[in-house]
């Protein structure tokens, strides 16, 4: 869903990055608005996907790329044995966690890119065979990349929420800027 993102200060190419990037955590962060930890699991499609399962996974995606950057091991590495586990809430987890855990994962990702000394500094892609082979991508792929795979999922989120209550992307925007209940 369309939402307006404030125009950056003149040159400020990284604080409009970041600006993007938070408009679309934001898409994905109202699509859970008001719901239980039960709402969040359910799968109201044929689909294996879940809004708290989405929200984790943006998490943890962005997790692993800020690591990648950083070339930092990633303490929430998935196996091929726990990959399906990235996309819902196991046992134990609840949406509130999930949540907590992409907001300092956020802060995180903001304050090492106002850190690195140029957007166009490089780390090297993992050895992957969707990769090029001695691939790298600079600091403001990485940005527009996280965009690219917030805002695909965002998108998901949308028609998740609407198929599990009837709630549209607009009508959860008003929610959250406190202009209809969330009864």
């Amino acid at each position: 869903m369309v939402t307006h993102v404030n125009a950056e200060t003149p040159g400020d190419e990284r604080g409009a990055l970041i600006a993007f990037v938070e408009a679309q955590r934001g898409g994905i962060r109202r699509s859970v608005l008001g719901l239980s930890d039960a709402q969040a699991s359910a799968r109201p499609s044929a689909s294996e996907l879940s809004l708290g399962g989405l929200v984790k996974h943006v998490a943890e995606t962005e997790l692993n790329w800020l690591r990648l950057a950083q070339q930092r091991p990633n303490e929430r590495q998935r196996t091929e044995a726990t990959w399906a586990d990235s996309f819902r809430l196991v046992e134990g987890e609840t949406l509130a966690d999930v949540l907590a855990f992409w907001d300092q994962v956020a802060a995180e990702t903001e304050a090492f890119l106002r850190a690195v000394p140029s957007l166009d500094d490089t780390f090297p892609l993992p050895d992957q065979p969707w990769f090029p082979d001695d691939g790298a991508v600079s600091m403001r792929w990485l940005m527009l990349h996280l965009i690219e795979e917030i805002g695909r999922h965002a998108g998901h989120a949308d028609i998740i929420r609407e198929s599990l209550d009837g709630r549209t992307a607009f009508e959860l925007v008003a929610m959250a800027q406190g202009y209809a209940s969330q009864s």
